[in-house]
């Protein structure tokens, strides 16, 4: 961190505003970490972590440790200033406690702590503890080791010295409160994805994630000098790039900065991710704006400037995009959020900085680099052809199919509800299941839609053949949103979409032809929580007349040790090899009751990691895939796609 993003030396209790209380925070936990499920867990460790992050970006902190401790426990050390223990001015308390008992208490309301902040709006801290069964806070400052503990948010310890130390920083530890999440058991790859993303945005900063929880430890330390050219090759590694070197960019106003990393591979999807102050803005925003306005007026202005764009023949933005890698991190005082999560940036000042960069950058780039710049229109162009294709190809399939007269495919059996809030279908596999799951099912709101066969693999197609495919066709009929960058989330049909495939290989693989259908060409199916999968039990175990079913090998055991009792008397267990074995009757109790079936929803939490297993699982090069099938072919059993 350089000496000039230093903000000021002195980091005391003057620089931490209180704006109000933490009451509110155990009732309603969804306002403030997004929701109580593993998404939420997780977000209490970014928020801890952000907090160092800010050090960081402020030119202090060097070093950050996250630890998955034996019990769930989390630690996340720092080596930054650590957090002030003054008293502050306005509670009479110290500082240290005010920021972990006081909603929107910290360094990031004008006090002048930080220049800019990645924070949940200063409340992470407080919030973290308020969602913690305990909390143990230990700073090194002053030459002493203060420490102060907490339980839901109450001290149980006041801040005393518990040592003497020559470092400098903060060191946290908290068990998440199981009175308030679904479940506290923390992943290591969840959390170390999301570290890795910290490093690649803080150039030089070190971060090592370790888990202690099983006698072969896990740990790793991620530091990369490239920053997000490192992060856009490490994106693209998978995948057959265009061009060897990354193009980067940066440029700042004031106190507002921009750098935005590009690569090219030959695939045909677009790969973005975009950042403020570190915070992943997954819904995009004026940065994102502001660089595809750019992108899209420098390639085409070289072109015409060259000669190889002729007359009126443009490239589309979403052309331009085709094969993109595309990294963008902002960083700003006054970052606007939209929605308490920050999925969404607002500042329009910030679309016209990036604009700016990506203009002025981009095109002396391609000035300096022609064969570069070449490679890439190329690409556009070829694009722009295959859209051309794909359009009349869309054009052919609406006569072909009847998509213009509104006609539904043949293999579909709808439901009597209009209100697609109401509606739901399942995607079946086979004309045995599908019989089952139609003479099965509530007609009144749930739909049938039978597929055939191994459909198209969209990884490795264009969009012109994926327009008109007669295994995709009637999918996109029955849900009709239309498709690609015609997609209408208004004109969807039905706002849960179940897949409902066999417990086996093949069943898995259907399951993921038709996720990677969804990710890549209805996005928006996924972004906003229509698309389940059906979860159908494994086993049936029978003792006289008493039936029951199993959803794993354990809860086969269990029932089936409930079933003998003490006298030990015989349970017929039988496995079900697949759907088209159950009669309509099997069907709806396991798998399509609302009352009693379970459904994982499919959601887009980490696009990065999607991204990868869609390009690995599905992508044209074997290598990557094979080193992924031997490194988790231990997990195979339990595997949750």
């Amino acid at each position: 961190m350089s000496d000039e993003t230093k903000v000021t030396s002195q980091y005391g209790a003057e620089q931490i505003q209180v704006l109000e209380g933490l009451e509110a925070v155990r009732k309603r936990p969804g306002m403030y970490i997004g929701s109580t499920s593993t998404s939420g867990l997780h977000h209490l460790v970014y928020e801890i972590v952000d907090n160092s992050i800010d050090e960081a970006l402020a030119g202090y902190c060097k070093h950050i440790t996250v630890t998955i401790n034996k019990g769930n426990s989390i630690t996340v050390t720092d080596d930054g200033r650590g957090i002030p223990v003054d008293i502050q001015a306005q509670t009479g308390k110290p500082a240290l406690e005010v920021v972990f008992t006081v909603l929107h208490a910290g360094g990031k309301f004008g006090g002048g702590g930080y220049k800019v902040s990645g924070g949940l709006h200063g409340v992470g801290a407080s919030v973290v503890n308020a969602l913690s069964e305990w909390l143990i806070a230990r700073v090194h400052k002053n030459g002493n080791i203060y420490e102060m503990r907490f339980s839901r948010g109450g001290i149980t310890q006041e801040m005393r010295i518990v040592g003497k130390t020559d470092k400098t920083g903060t060191e946290v530890t908290f068990q998440p409160d199981p009175e308030m999440f679904d479940d506290v058991i923390y992943s290591y790859e969840v959390l170390h994805e999301r570290m890795r993303e910290e490093a690649f945005l803080n150039a030089g900063l070190s971060i090592t994630i370790t888990d202690d929880r099983e006698d072969e430890v896990r740990s790793e330390t991620m530091c990369y000098e490239g920053g997000i050219r490192e992060f856009a090759s490490w994106s693209n590694r998978n995948k057959t790039v265009i061009h060897d070197d990354v193009v980067y960019m940066q440029g700042s106003k004031g106190d507002a900065s921009a750098e935005i990393a590009i690569q090219y591979n030959d695939g045909y999807n677009e790969f973005m991710l975009s950042f403020a102050n570190d915070v992943r803005t997954p819904e995009g925003g004026m940065h994102e704006t502001g660089f595809k306005t750019a992108l899209t007026r420098v390639l085409n202005n070289y072109g015409v400037k060259t000669g190889i764009i002729k007359g009126d023949d443009k490239v589309s933005g979403e052309d331009c995009r085709e094969g993109i890698t595309a990294i963008i991190s902002v960083k700003l005082t006054d970052a606007q959020f939209e929605g308490q999560t920050k999925a969404k940036l607002g500042n329009a000042y910030i679309r016209t900085l990036v604009d700016q960069v990506v203009n002025d950058q981009l095109a002396t780039y391609f000035e300096e680099h022609p064969a570069t710049a070449k490679v890439i229109l190329e690409k556009a162009m070829m694009a722009n052809r295959a859209r051309e294709a794909a359009r009349k190809a869309r054009e052919n399939a609406r006569r072909k199919t009847g998509l213009e007269s509104g006609g539904m495919p043949e293999k579909l059996k709808d439901c009597n509800e209009k209100d697609p809030s109401l509606c739901e279908i399942y995607i079946v596999e086979g004309d045995s299941a599908a019989g089952s799951a139609i003479g099965g099912r509530d007609s009144r709101f749930q739909a049938i839609l039978a597929m055939w066969g191994k459909m198209l693999n969209v990884e490795k197609a264009r969009a012109d053949k994926v327009y008109g495919n007669d295994k995709l066709n009637p999918l996109i009929l029955a849900l009709g949103g239309g498709i690609g960058e015609d997609f209408d989330l208004e004109k969807l049909r039905y706002h849960k979409i179940i897949i409902m495939s066999d417990a086996d290989v093949d069943g898995a693989h259907i399951r993921t032809l038709l996720l990677t259908f969804f990710f890549r060409y209805m996005r928006p199916l996924i972004e906003n929580g229509f698309v389940y999968s059906a979860v159908p039990p494994l086993y049936k175990l029978k003792r006289g007349k008493t039936e029951r079913v199993a959803y794993s090998d354990e809860e086969r055991d269990r029932i089936s040790a409930e079933l003998r009792g003490e006298s030990n008397a015989k349970v017929e267990i039988q496995r079900y090899k697949g759907l088209g074995e159950m009669n309509k009757e099997e069907l709806w109790e396991t798998t399509m009751d609302p009352e009693r079936r379970t459904l994982r929803r499919i959601t887009l939490e980490d696009a990065a990691r999607a991204d990868e297993v869609f390009t690995i699982l599905m992508g044209e090069q074997v290598e990557p895939r094979k080193e992924w099938i031997e490194r988790n072919a231990k997990y195979a059993i339990n595997i949750d796609i």
